[in-house]
């Protein structure tokens, strides 16, 4: 008997969609717009930055006719340094939302950034 096993994925809601799981990456243009995003900032970590299905995240979020910057200054236990970074490129970009790969560290610094930049 042969089974074959699925990689994890699911939704979830805090209030903000979280999508996990192998290949999720295609629906984030779709959820983009479906926020009305246009101009996303990518926040993540230089390790995945360099990966190539970065690029193709970022090819997929052009294709879909948005306009995405990255921003990588996620360190690995994040300091404050880092968000203060990240407002400042989400502001250079003209950002009108934020996209969050990680790990963990850039999770949690990207959401800061997303609550900076909404608070002023």
């Amino acid at each position: 008997m042969t089974t074959s096993k699925s990689p994890p994925s699911a939704n979830f809601n805090y209030p903000t969609p979280y999508r996990l799981g192998c290949g999720r990456r295609r629906e984030i243009p779709q959820a983009c717009a479906g926020m009305g995003i246009r101009r996303p900032l990518v926040i993540t970590d230089p390790g995945l930055a360099g990966l190539p299905w970065m690029g193709e995240l970022l090819d997929h979020l052009r294709e879909a006719g948005l306009d995405p910057a990255i921003f990588s200054g996620i360190q690995g236990n994040p300091v404050e340094q880092n968000v203060i970074d990240g407002v400042a490129a989400y502001r250079a970009h003209q950002a009108d939302g934020c996209v969050l790969v990680g790990g963990g560290s850039a999770l949690d610094a990207g959401k800061c950034v997303a609550l900076m930049v909404g608070h002023g």
